[in-house]
């Protein structure tokens, strides 16, 4: 058992204000001026030639500026973002569907507690193909949205319950609040699988302070084991249950007060995130250390636990932690990338770092205005939108002086090099003007002269067209 909490820490106040979107999100592709799109910055301070390839999925949330599913490059520029003008999104990330590649997201409100929402599949068009509700009458909840091989979906659902909670000093007529994995077959929408906390964890596992309704299990994470069954956390129990995907009981517990394993000391971890088979009898934990209710350890970290199923006992293979002793309250993931690198999301901090095998930083970046992001992800992604590119043009200054201001915008497009600007007299009278490097998904382009029209085209790096926008009128 670990010991108790030492430090109080305040609480986080995880907002989210409208509904998500329902069906096919008809707003995709609305927000494409250069007024309407305001992606969130990605300060980046420091980055290597040894970073693993990709882009950076975030899904910035709860700061000042917007919020919403964002794509990002090495040096921190927007590549495509979708504000959700009402909610915010989560778990956003690259999946397989159908044998291809998709983007994948929870939208909706109440993250964090009793949270309703829906879950969201997009092609490389960015033209959401599918979604996927929770059944028998819950809600999804946003911690978990995973597509497995057989076309399912794993995701979580908090559900409050009455419940006598007199066992663990609570009020007798209270309510829990019951962890709920189920497994949806997204062709079709039907429950193939569900498993509730309650029928196979007691309140008094847990070690979260009594209220009502008693969060005592918060599902956080669901993942696949090497064997196929399911790995579910309770971060509330600091365990890790080991779960049969088709009888539902638990197999074994990892950590907590019930554990089937003996844990080494500097193996045991606390309000965890994140868990997932790194390997057969391997795990990987974001071990949070500590939540809104206090901390056990100051500091935040990656952890790899090696189960010998022979004398049941776990011990740590591997740990990651943050030069700068980072200690995150909530969320948080990792995630292996191809190279060997680990890819380390901060929660609450919204911040995101790379470490290589040997456990070097090599890439360290944060968002602005306070925002965070629930996990944060790299994937290689080659898009291109559905939409053409657009433009704006503003003219300014007095006779020889005169310059015209041009924003080029194609929102997810990841094959731009460069972009061309066309101006002239008239729409049919247009000569290029200007070729400058892309500069992320709203590119700042000056010529100097005031033009009357101008068009954009959008130039792969050997100099192929990708698109063009329609002729506009400077202002």
């Amino acid at each position: 058992m670990r010991v108790s909490l030492i430090v109080v820490v305040s609480a986080l106040a995880l907002s989210a204000t409208a509904a998500g979107r329902e069906g096919s999100v008809q707003g995709m592709h609305r927000a494409t001026s250069a007024t309407a799109l305001h992606a969130p910055a990605l300060v980046v301070y420091r980055r290597s030639s040894h970073d693993a390839p990709g882009h950076i999925f975030l899904a910035p949330k709860g700061g000042s500026g917007q919020q919403g599913p964002e794509i990002v490059d090495d040096r921190g520029r927007p590549v495509w973002f979708d504000p959700t003008n009402g909610g915010e999104a989560d778990d956003f990330r690259v999946q397989s569907y159908g044998g291809n590649p998709v983007l994948t997201w929870w939208q909706g409100t109440g993250f964090g507690s009793l949270s309703n929402g829906t879950d969201y599949i997009a092609d490389n068009s960015y033209h959401v193909i599918a979604t996927v509700h929770a059944g028998n009458g819950l809600n999804a909840d946003g911690h978990e949205f995973l597509l497995t091989p057989q076309g399912t979906a794993l995701i979580t659902s908090y559900h409050e319950v009455p419940y006598d909670l007199s066992s663990v000093g609570g009020p007798q007529d209270g309510q829990a609040v019951d962890g709920v994995v189920q497994e949806i077959d997204v062709s079709s929408g039907q429950v193939i699988f569900e498993w509730h906390s309650l029928d196979h964890v007691p309140l008094a596992d847990s070690y979260q302070p009594i209220d009502s309704p008693y969060d005592y299990f918060h599902v956080n994470s669901v993942s696949l084991d090497t064997d196929g069954n399911l790995l579910i956390s309770g971060r509330h129990t600091w365990t890790i249950y080991k779960v049969d995907r088709h009888s539902g009981q638990i197999i074994w517990r990892l950590g907590g007060k019930r554990s089937d394993f003996s844990v080494a000391a500097n193996a045991q971890f606390a309000w965890q995130h994140d868990a997932a088979a790194a390997g057969t009898n391997l795990l990987r934990i974001f071990d949070n250390e500590g939540n809104d209710a206090g901390r056990v350890m100051p500091q935040s970290r990656v952890i790899w636990l090696q189960l010998d199923p022979g004398n049941m006992s776990a011990s740590l293979t591997k740990t990651v932690a943050h030069p700068s002793g980072y200690a995150v309250p909530s969320q948080g993931n990792a995630q292996a990338l191809g190279n060997g690198d680990t890819l380390v999301g901060w929660g609450a901090l919204g911040r995101l770092s790379e470490f290589d095998s040997q456990n070097t930083l090599l890439f360290d970046g944060a968002l602005t205005g306070a925002a965070q992001t629930y996990r944060a992800y790299r994937f290689t992604w080659s898009a291109q939108p559905g939409t053409r590119p657009t433009a704006t043009a503003r003219r300014s200054g007095r006779k020889r002086h005169r310059k015209t201001a041009v924003h080029a915008i194609w929102n997810g497009a990841t094959g731009v090099a460069r972009w061309q600007v066309a101006a002239g007299r008239s729409p049919r009278r247009l000569a290029v003007a200007r070729t400058v490097p892309w500069q992320g998904l709203d590119t700042a382009i000056t010529i100097a002269r005031a033009a009357r029209w101008i068009q954009v085209a959008a130039l792969d790096s050997s100099g192929r067209v990708l698109g063009r926008s329609k002729p506009v009128r400077a202002r």
